[in-house]
This record gives C-alpha cells, structure tokens and sequence, in this order.
C-alpha cells in the first residue's frame, strides 16, 4: 500500500512541471487525493464492506470532484491531471502508467451486470473532456484525443481523435510517425496555430499523403510479386517500371 502511495507522489514530478515539492502535491493535488482514498474504497469492496466502500468513494467525490467507483481495479503510477469531472465506472480496469486528464469518463452502455467498462491498457493517454465507453479495449500506450467519443477497441501505440473516435495514427505507418507526436494528439485539443485555415489544410494533405503512401506500397508489393520491374527513385520517389506494368496489365 504505502509503495504505491509513494508512486502516486513521484510519478506527478515525472507528468507535471508545475509540480514542486512532494508536500504540495500530497495536500493540493485532487488526482492524488481521489487515487488514495480509492486504495482504501477498494480493498474495502474487496473484503466485501460495500456501503463502506461506496460512501468512502462518495467522500472522496465530495472533496475532490472525481468519481472512482471501489469496484475498480487501478494499477500502479496512474496520474490524473487535475481530474475534475473524471467519471471512472465499476468494472473500469488501468492498468499501469496511464494518465487521465480532467473530464474523462470511463463508462458503460448497457445496463446488464457483468462487465460493462473499459480496460486500459498500460501507458494509456486520455486526453480532456474523452468518453471511452463500453467493454473495450485500448491497447498499451495508445492515445486518446481530447473530447474523443471511443466505443471500439483501440489497437496498441495508436491514436484516436473525433467523435466517433477514427485512428490517425498506429505503429505500422511509418510514414506518419514524423508527423504523428506534432498533430496526432493534443491533451487539450489545442496546437501550435490551430485555428490557421492554412494550417489545418497542411494537416489534412499530410494526412491524405501518408495514406496514399502507404496504398503506393501495397501497390509495389503486389506488382513485385506478379514479376513487374520496379524501380525507385530517391530523390523524387517511388516510380514503377510503365512497360513492365503494361506488359502485366496485356
């Protein structure tokens, strides 16, 4: 228990620069607060002391604005940022190193017994005011962007932003991951510029082009194995052999 009270403490110096002193993040830090008296809501639901649990869970509401149910499993160096609005429901499972940032919800869609919530994997990234919703899934250092509304499993080392939720950014492109810590996800939703016409249209032809080079490749791949000569170009690009693809194509 006071093992992981001293991880809740010291992770905050790792994921809060404002942060100063371990007594000022043990008496103002609301995250920190809410995360120790769930350790003590939980191991309370554990040995079966419901109401106890419950109206523990509800004091820690009260005074801190976040809303942990004891059922609950939350794993080691979890940070909540500010936490505010954070809604986490009973059968929610983080696992460890995840940080949540204020307004977060972590919530069902049925109202049938059984598990109902989210499980986050390690390393996970939620960003303000994201609804994951659902016995999902979001795999080890996934992120998710501010406001996102998720409601399907999110693959590992990826990114989901907008309402539904769609990826931009996984492990496997490489061709985005230049672009990907720069636009992909923000905690509050806000980046250099973003309210730039200009900006944003550059975003989106990134976009547009990372997609198209990975379609490109899956294209020379396909070509390479039908025999086609492919040549490549550096300093233009990937070029294909026109004859050899026409000699295909007869």
């Amino acid at each position: 228990m006071f093992s992981k009270i001293k991880e809740d403490i010291n992770v905050v110096f790792e994921r809060d620069p404002a942060a100063r002193t371990r007594w000022e993040i043990l008496t103002t830090y609301p995250g920190v607060h809410a995360l120790l008296i769930h350790r003590v809501s939980h191991w309370l639901w554990q040995m079966r002391f419901y109401w106890l649990a419950r109206f523990s869970s509800y004091i820690a509401r009260w005074l801190t604005g976040i809303e942990i149910h004891p059922g609950a499993v939350i794993g080691r160096r979890v940070f909540i940022d500010h936490g505010m609005g954070v809604v986490i429901g009973e059968t929610a499972i983080i696992g460890d190193d995840c940080t949540l940032y204020h307004g977060v919800t972590l919530g069902g869609t049925s109202w049938n017994k059984g598990k109902r919530h989210p499980t986050l994997s390690n390393g996970v990234v939620i960003g303000a005011g994201a609804k994951v919703l659902g016995p999902i899934t979001i795999g080890a250092k996934a992120k998710i962007g501010s406001n996102a509304v998720v409601v399907k499993d999110v693959p590992d080392n990826a990114t989901a932003v907008g309402i539904p939720a769609r990826l931009i950014d996984q492990e496997q492109p490489r061709q985005q991951d230049a672009v990907s810590d720069k636009i992909g996800f923000a905690a509050y939703a806000v980046s250099d510029n973003m309210n730039d016409p200009l900006n944003k249209a550059i975003h989106t032809l990134i976009e547009h082009i990372a997609l198209q080079d990975a379609q490109l490749q899956t294209v020379k791949e396909q070509l390479a194995k039908l025999g086609a000569d492919i040549e490549t170009d550096t300093e233009v690009g990937q070029a294909f052999d026109v004859n050899s693809i026409n000699k295909i194509v007869d």
